[in-house]
């Protein structure tokens, strides 16, 4: 190289590269980091000083390019500017090797990827995939395509911009597989009626969205464990686990302070939350008949009485406004087991 030479441009030298980092070592400037711009004059290079060149982008390690973004050298002054800029994946940066990775594991991690759409080569994964994880991008849109993840296990939507309407709801209700759904942290203000279909689904988490109700057929979802809603804008709750092989309600259920009528008809139910009647100071329906929860057993329950009162006044209304067929006030369950 002649002494006005660019550092990184001679097409002899470096001609596998299309960037470069130079790395001087000599007595005078031991690790100096010299820029592309620079000529080996400018750069004080002595006779006996030793130059390392390193690749950021036109190399193949490991599954891919060495990228300029994703280069670092550990205790080099000066290599913040390489990492500038770095905006994370895109729609457009899905390689090879990470499509044959999603394959042969089945899991589409793409979480804080900085996505405003969902990749099209998702799509192509098919019944290979088992967990899809979108969570903490920019999403505006699930279209049906989802549907075509048809053996699907996990679905992660959290922390995106969805709206009800920009939920293809076809595709996603047509994952039968589908056991876990975070929907938490966006838009939404209801679901529709065909969540029920989810028959599998044991958890869903949807809080901090907008939703002012939930669709009674979320009582098909007969597998379901975990349910987490907080911080949404429900006014009137009503929930319908009828006919189902409950055993217990977890106590939280006692937070569900907008809970207004409770049906757990013929279930193997023995116990109630001891806060049901305490916390849930809207509940004034409540059907037992069918499990081992006896009227005795409610009337032991902290806040009975003020449940019982307001149940009686609902009935009453009824009754004032013909709501009703019948007078008999129906105590919701069984004397005896």
């Amino acid at each position: 190289m002649s002494q006005q030479e660019p550092l990184t441009h001679d097409p002899n030298v470096l001609s596998k590269f299309e960037t470069t980092i130079a790395m001087l070592f000599s007595p005078h400037t031991s690790g100096k980091v010299l820029s592309d711009e620079l000529t080996l004059a400018s750069s004080d290079i002595r006779d006996g000083s030793k130059i390392m060149l390193m690749a950021s982008q036109g190399l193949h390690q490991g599954d891919g390019l060495i990228k300029k973004e994703t280069l670092v050298l550990p205790g080099a002054k000066g290599v913040a500017d390489v990492t500038r800029g770095k905006k994370g994946k895109t729609e457009d940066s899905v390689t090879k090797s990470q499509l044959e990775r999603w394959k042969a594991t089945g899991v589409i991690a793409l979480s804080n990827c900085h996505l405003s759409t969902i990749p099209e080569d998702v799509w192509t994964c098919g019944p290979s995939a088992r967990v899809l994880d979108l969570s903490l991008n920019s999403l505006h849109e699930v279209p049906d395509a989802i549907g075509c993840l048809s053996s699907i296990q996990k679905l992660l939507l959290s922390g995106n911009q969805l709206s009800d309407k920009s939920i293809g709801w076809e595709g996603l209700t047509s994952l039968k597989a589908l056991v876990v759904l975070s929907l938490n942290q966006n838009n939404l203000t209801a679901f529709p009626s065909a969540l029920g279909a989810l028959r599998c689904l044991k958890q869903l988490h949807i809080e901090n969205n907008k939703l002012t109700c939930i669709p009674t057929e979320i009582g098909f979802l007969t597998e379901l464990q975990v349910l987490k809603a907080q911080n949404n804008r429900f006014d009137l709750l009503q929930v319908d686990l009828s006919c189902n092989l409950l055993a217990e309600l977890p106590e939280a259920f006692g937070n569900l302070r907008n809970l207004k009528a409770l049906y757990l008809g013929n279930n193997g139910l023995k116990f109630l939350p001891n806060t049901l009647f305490k916390t849930c100071l809207q509940l004034s329906i409540l059907d037992l008949h069918g499990t081992e929860i006896t009227m005795d057993l409610l009337r032991q329950f902290e806040g009975w009485e003020s449940f019982d009162e307001r149940r009686r006044l609902k009935h009453q209304k009824q009754l004032d406004f013909r709501v009703t067929g019948s007078a008999e006030f129906d105590e919701g369950a069984d004397k005896n087991w």
